[in-house]
């Protein structure tokens, strides 16, 4: 698969915590954690259990910076 997105985080996912309609998918990547939040469906889709190998793909126009 190619992505035009730059961002790509391999880690493991550490926990995924199922609400209502969307889910929080917790990656470690290097000692870091990342959060995504996606669909139910889509976890269930890329069958995301604790201890498998994922990738955080960041696609973002924008980043900002905040001091103080």
């Amino acid at each position: 698969m190619k992505l035009s997105a730059r961002n790509i985080l391999r880690g493991k996912v550490t926990k995924v915590i199922k609400g209502s309609t969307t889910s929080h998918v917790l990656i470690d990547v290097n000692g870091a954690t990342i959060t995504a939040s996606i669909t139910n469906e889509a976890v269930d889709e890329l069958k995301l259990k604790e201890g498998m190998d994922a990738a955080a793909v960041i696609k973002s126009s924008d980043v900002m910076v905040a001091v103080g």
